[in-house]
């Protein structure tokens, strides 16, 4: 009985992002002619894949979109390292819709040890069948940043099939909300701590108020108990002495099913050699220090365990890569919506206004 309603609830939340989740076919998209005329489309390419360059210095902007044409269409839109910031979104024939998002520009791109990347804003057109019949890109004011610190599981990953949740997030915000993906493989708290192009790049970012959410725990293989603790409270007092507001996340789980079909072992848990329980540690410090937590470790096995062995394959990139650790663009976008829903939760994030019809 437990085992159904475990997968009746997984089977509920999997139907809940049926919409995003539709924006993940790997066949390339019909594309829909933009309309003549149409503004800021003179800053796109006319056949697919649809790029919109706009020549900007780095900073936060503003998008703003129309949607839809003459027949009906789908249409979803990445910018930058493969970041989504608008899932995919249906129109009728005949429909106009018009979506707003904000975007972090920066150099480098995408991880933050990465290569730069192309200057100014890219926005991608895609989708099941995109339709896209204007553009806008205006320096945003009085926008609200999210910076993320992290490793492979949250960065924004330089190509498919691999994806991180920090990279699906920002098609949850909408407009007046940026995200700035400081995430990078590889990185434990030692390392992101010691590296240059790390934490002390990070806090240079970080102004007043703004939320800067860490997950480090997968590359911590060797980081004793102690050491681990005062690396996260070190990363803590680091964002909170530039006005900052620290926000913990425990890592999410890895793939790897006991005989009974639960994640309960150190391998899934982040339980490393030393025996260091990286998300009760984390669980931990927040409640020590009073830092807003998002249990992303016990939501992930919740979800993990729900899905059984054979369906939560598709959330991590076990059919291409053998891998039961890092996620695929499925899994990265169902894990974003739950940190977005933890961040809510604890009313550190507005819902996204409602955009309707024009």
């Amino acid at each position: 009985m437990a085992a159904t309603v475990r997968r009746r609830a997984a089977t509920a939340l999997l139907t809940a992002f049926a919409a995003v989740a539709t924006s993940l076919a790997l066949q390339p998209p019909a594309l829909a002619a933009p309309a003549a005329g149409a503004p800021g489309l003179a800053d796109c390419t006319t056949t697919a894949p649809v790029t919109c360059h706009f020549d900007v210095a780095p900073g936060t902007y503003d998008v703003t979109v129309d949607l839809g044409g003459a027949a009906a269409a789908s249409t979803r839109l990445t910018a930058e390292t493969r970041r989504t910031v608008l899932a995919e979104t249906a129109t009728e024939a005949g429909q106009r819709l018009r979506r707003s998002f904000t975007v972090d520009v920066r150099t480098p791109e995408g991880e933050p040890l990465g290569p730069d990347g192309n200057p100014g804003l890219d926005v991608y057109v895609g989708g099941a069948a995109p339709a896209l019949a204007g553009i806008r890109v205006r320096p945003a004011r009085h926008a609200r940043q999210i910076l993320l610190i992290g490793d492979s599981t949250v960065c924004d990953q330089p190509g498919a099939p691999y994806s991180g949740w920090g990279q699906q997030l920002p098609q949850y915000l909408g407009r007046g909300v940026s995200v700035a993906n400081y995430a990078d493989s590889g990185e434990s708290t030692v390392s992101y701590l010691a590296n240059p192009g790390l934490f002390p790049a990070v806090r240079t970012r970080i102004g007043k108020g703004d939320l800067v959410l860490i997950q480090l725990a997968h590359n911590d293989k060797q980081t004793d108990g102690p050491t681990y603790r005062a690396n996260l409270e070190a990363l803590v007092d680091g964002v909170r002495a530039r006005g900052g507001k620290p926000v913990l996340v425990t890592p999410v789980v890895r793939r790897w099913f006991n005989a009974d079909g639960t994640l309960d072992n150190d391998t899934a848990l982040l339980v490393n050699a030393l025996g260091v329980n990286h998300p009760e540690v984390v669980r931990s410090v927040a409640a020590d220090h009073g830092v807003p937590l998002i249990d992303l470790t016990a939501r992930t096995k919740q979800l993990v365990e729900s899905l059984g062995v054979e369906d939560s394959k598709a959330l991590y990139l076990y059919d291409e890569k053998r891998d039961n650790t890092h996620t695929s663009t499925r899994g990265a976008t169902l894990y974003a919506g739950l940190v977005g829903d933890g961040l809510r939760a604890q009313h550190l994030l507005p819902r996204p206004r409602t955009q309707g019809a024009r």
